[in-house]
């Protein structure tokens, strides 16, 4: 198999191999040139780029006329690239990133290079994700899979004013497909090799009064990493999913959408994948090998590449998503009155086999883990929209958010620490009959947090070419947990002793916002330049080892950030170039440090001084002919830490100043080719090319050896065949250099682990499609 090593010996072959192409076809372009389904034939027909449309500033607006950075990346797009997530997304959009574990509730997303690495329900998301206009509070909600979109928009930079506290990164704004009026319908089918299929279908229907879809989906996936102990595959999931909408005219003025939409999904994630044997000890960082767990999980081979585990559990999260949302829109001539009133759920279990082998040793305890979370949250949304360009353009309103979340996590541990068995030839002691001891620790824990703000962003024209923005946010936030731990024993690995129910709670008030001009260089460029203030919540670090040096509550994250933007339309509006060059700078950042108690390392949340991150994104779009189109996006971020408070008594290796942040390759860009072409009357051949490219990549903070990823290139493409009937027959070809790299990779104290993504190696499959 292909690995990284061409990579690191020509990082920049890649990059130059993209930018050859892309200039001999004339244009570049970021994610937002993929023409949604069911696009106009007489668009196909024109070499003008498609105007695209966002709601980056809460109203409806051109991307070209919005004063942010944005990425957009269309359904019809996702759908052409079998992306159906925001997980998978993250190849084609450079300035997006995502962390993976053995459970979605742990993962997180990284916008120019800063996001929330924690698995305490008391710290917010960097990220936020909004669906539908619905802000969801936990960072595992965004890992669903998603039905129905119309488009994915990534707003890079801090995004305070107008979306709210843990929107100090950026935000993504997932809009779905409103219903049609007429009878309209698709069935899609895909199977790709590896036992993966994915069916998706979808109806709607009415007319101008009422109209309403309903769209399923249902996905598996044996996985692609193998389970020595049994021969299973694991790594896969099964996943269902169903989505409800209706938009009802009540009047002539005023409009209803009701939105309902539930996700269910097994996945078989294994806890981490052996790299390597070695052991990377804290606090020194010092790497030693560890040959008794290389004979403990053989005949497992680790290696960069390797796709096997031997584990005598079965892994696995179950997980469900819920919502229901209902919007209001009332429309009078020169204002728009919006109510937005929503609940989302979400449940989440799982099993998780902390010390990853086949069978109990005496220098090895066998240590199981489960963890249930329940999750609610009601959030109500008012808000008021000036409608037609007039001299001072005005969007204002009052948010409420209150979620509550309980969870509990319980660890077995079973030993072996009076075995009479004699030792193996590799030095391991097997367990004797009789020899084991088991006890386990169990913690009941919880966070509510509540929120009310309000918020205001006006733009005044001082004339036709020149006007300024201001917005401003006023936010209080009131946060509190619970945390309580019952252990059988003393002493257990891995476990604290009985701890009793303790309570904290705090409140913080807080501005947020962004003020800069804007300029109309001609009738197809603007420019601006803001300057922003982002703030995330205060947060305590509520998880199941908490301890009472973990009792304080977190400082509130506050970002400055100035970004100089300027987008423009070439060539008879053949080419579309955005530019964004940026620098934040995040202070009292929220993060995660190693710690030391009672000789076990548990994680420790503390405000951890000063980052920054900089860069400059270039998004370019060309049409290069009615059958070529061109898009490609590249960026050039460098994220790095710049004060880093080491907590009392840290070693020497918590300085970390100067160091790279975690989940943030210097260099990233990805390229797509779509080339379509008449093959017969009713008949067109479509023929896509796509790569993505990222530097090298580290995976944790404290610079652990090992955590590294080398830069490697992904190339994909696809060939379809269509018919002016409705149906489309495509072969797909994923990885085609057969590159494997990993998504994660850290220490678990024994050994080193990766975690594999679906294309990790090279694989193809057919998609079928029929619209009527």
């Amino acid at each position: 198999m292909r690995t990284q090593e061409s990579d690191r010996k020509h990082p920049y072959s890649r990059l130059a191999l993209a930018a050859a192409l892309a200039a001999a076809s004339i244009g570049v372009q970021a994610q937002s040139s993929a023409p949604a389904s069911g696009t106009a034939p007489a668009a196909a027909q024109s070499t003008e780029l498609e105007t695209v449309t966002v709601t980056a500033t809460k109203r409806m607006q051109p991307l070209q006329r919005t004063p942010i950075a944005v990425s957009v990346i269309s359904g019809g797009a996702m759908e052409e690239l079998n992306l159906n997530n925001l997980t998978t997304i993250t190849a084609q959009l450079p300035t997006l990133n995502y962390r993976a574990n053995a459970s979605n509730k742990d993962s997180a997303l990284f916008i120019r290079g800063v996001g929330t690495i924690s698995t305490s329900p008391g710290v917010e998301p960097t990220v936020s994700m909004v669906l539908d206009g619905v802000v969801t509070g936990r960072p595992g909600q965004a890992t669903l899979d998603l039905i129905e979109v119309d488009r994915i928009e990534v707003l890079r930079g801090p995004q305070g004013t107008l979306f709210g506290k843990n929107a100090s990164a950026g935000v993504i704004n997932i809009v779905t497909r409103a219903p049609t009026a007429g009878s309209s319908g698709y069935v899609d089918l895909s199977a790709f090799q590896g036992g993966e299929m994915r069916l998706r279908t979808g109806v709607s229907g009415g007319n101008n009064e009422l109209k309403g879809s309903i769209s399923a989906m249902t996905a598996k996936f044996d996985g692609n990493v193998t389970n020595v102990f049994d021969g299973s595959k694991v790594n896969g999931y099964d996943r269902q999913g169903v989505r409800l909408r209706a938009d009802a005219a009540l009047s002539r003025d005023l409009k209803l959408t009701v939105i309902a939409d539930q996700t269910k999904a097994e996945d078989t994630t294994p806890t981490g994948v052996p790299v390597s044997t070695n052991v990377a000890s804290y606090p020194t960082n010092a790497v030693t090998a560890n040959p008794l767990y290389a004979a403990a999980v053989s005949p497992v081979v680790p290696s960069a590449t390797n796709r096997q585990i031997n584990s005598d559990m079965r892994t696995r999260v179950q997980d469900t998503n819920s919502g229901l949302s209902a919007q209001f829109d009332y429309t009078l001539p020169t204002v728009t009155f919006t109510s937005i009133t929503a609940h989302r759920g979400w449940v989440n279990t799982q099993f998780q086999d902390q010390d990853r082998l086949g069978t109990i040793y005496r220098q090895f305890n066998q240590i199981a883990d489960r963890g249930d979370l329940d999750y609610s949250q009601f959030t109500q949304e008012l808000r008021v929209a000036s409608n037609r360009s007039q001299a001072f353009e005005y969007v204002g309103g009052l948010y409420y958010f209150n979620a509550k979340n309980d969870e509990q996590y319980r660890r077995d541990v079973t030993s072996c620490a009076a075995t009479t068995a004699a030792a193996l030839p590799s030095g391991l002691i097997p367990c004797s009959a009789g020899s084991t001891v088991s006890g386990n620790g169990v913690a009941t824990y919880g966070v509510r947090s509540k929120s009310m703000a309000a918020f205001g962003e006006g733009t005044l024209h001082f004339n036709p070419t020149a006007r300024m923005i201001t917005g401003l946010r006023y936010t209080k936030d009131d946060l509190s947990y619970y945390h309580g731990r019952v252990a059988s024993a003393t002493g257990l690995a891995g476990v604290q002793a009985t701890r009793a129910t303790v309570n904290g709670s705090t409140d913080v008030d807080a501005f947020s916002g962004r003020i800069g001009p804007q300029f109309d260089l001609s009738p197809n460029s603007m420019a601006y330049v803001t300057y922003s203030r982002g703030y995330k919540g205060p947060a305590y670090n509520v998880f199941f080892n908490m301890t009472p040096t973990q009792d304080n509550v977190l400082s509130p994250e506050t970002s400055k950030s100035i970004e100089v933007g300027l987008k423009s339309e070439l060539m008879d509006r053949r080419v579309r170039l955005n530019i964004a060059a940026f620098s934040a700078t995040y202070d009292d950042y929220q993060a995660n440090v190693p710690d030391l108690v009672n000789g076990v390392v548990v994680t420790r949340l503390i405000n951890a001084g000063q980052v920054g991150t900089r860069g400059v994104e270039m998004d370019l779009t060309a049409r290069v002919t009615q059958a070529l189109t061109v898009n490609a996006s590249l960026a050039n971020i460098i994220a790095r830490v710049k004060n880093f408070n080491c907590p009392p008594g840290a070693a020497a290796s918590c300085d970390i100043n100067g160091k790279p942040l975690p989940f943030s390759p210097d260099w990233k860009g990805s390229l797509r080719v779509k080339y379509v072409q008449p093959v017969a009357k009713g008949y067109t051949m479509d023929y896509g090319l796509d790569a993505s490219w990222q530097t090298k990549v580290n995976f944790d903070l404290q610079q652990q050896p090992n955590s590294f990823q080398p830069a490697y290139t992904i190339y994909n493409a696809r060939v379809a065949l269509q018919s002016d009937a409705g149906w489309t027959l495509a072969l797909i070809g994923r990885n085609l250099a057969n590159t494997s790299y990993s998504t994660l990779i850290q220490s678990s104290g024994s050994n080193i682990n990766r975690y594999v993504p679906r294309d990790d190696s090279r694989y193809f499959g057919v998609n079928m499609r029929y619209d009527f």
